[in-house]
């Protein structure tokens, strides 16, 4: 597996954690346990739950649609031929998508405050559960990085297993850092919060131009075969 795929993995996966929706959950999702847990220690331990909640979610996410892809001998011969091609226009799709210049008017699914409190109640051992219940809750940002990002990039290496994996570790990193801090006691989530949201702005900006580039020499390469 090439280390591109996998620095890929990871930074789609930090992107979607400190996008505004994503990064919003995973802060729920602390709130709802910490508020149930007597014991500090006992926080953390939930953050890697639910960020092993998030992570296989996407593995099984990530085996269903890679091996329907790769196994099936009509998509799998479409895709030998014409992956590459499909990856530049998808990268610079994305890209547009990260710098706001195209909306995605998805209807996704969203994760009602009722359910969330159940499974917050039941402390740790509710962790997994809500971790699987608010990766499933895809925003367009998130949806887009996963299915148009992570997916061509896995389909391409052929790996539904570890960069699913890894994406999904990269999406908890924020409730694992809440968790610990959760954990220590330190009283500067809200300031750590914002400063978060502000270099998501810039890091989105800067993935977005990143993918729209490398999307563009993709389509010069394989599509217009100039270069």
């Amino acid at each position: 597996m090439e280390l591109f795929f996998l620095a890929s993995a990871v930074w789609l996966g930090i992107l979607t954690s400190v996008s505004p929706c994503p990064l919003a959950t995973n802060i729920a999702a602390v709130s709802f346990i910490s508020q149930r847990i007597t014991q500090k220690n006992i926080v953390f331990l939930s953050g890697i739950l639910y960020t092993l909640g998030r992570s296989l979610t996407y593995i099984v996410l990530g085996v269903l649609i890679v091996k329907t892809l790769v196994d099936v001998p009509i998509l799998s011969d479409f895709l030998q031929r014409y992956v590459n091609k499909m990856l530049g226009i998808v990268l610079i799709l994305i890209g547009m998508v990260l710098l706001d210049l195209l909306r995605v008017p998805l209807l996704l699914p969203s994760v009602s405050e009722k359910v969330t409190k159940k499974l917050a109640e039941k402390g740790t051992f509710g962790s997994l559960p809500l971790g699987i219940l608010f990766a499933l809750a895809f925003c367009p940002v998130s949806a887009a990085l996963f299915f148009g990002g992570l997916i061509p990039i896995a389909v391409k290496a052929q790996s539904g297993i570890w960069l699913p994996l890894i994406y999904g570790i990269g999406t908890g990193l924020p409730v694992l850092l809440f968790a610990f801090l959760v954990a220590a006691g330190a009283g500067y989530i809200n300031t750590l919060y914002y400063r978060i949201t502000r270099i998501e702005f810039y890091a989105k900006k800067v993935t977005g131009i990143i993918f729209i580039l490398v999307g563009i020499y993709y389509a010069l390469v394989y599509i217009f075969e100039l270069i």
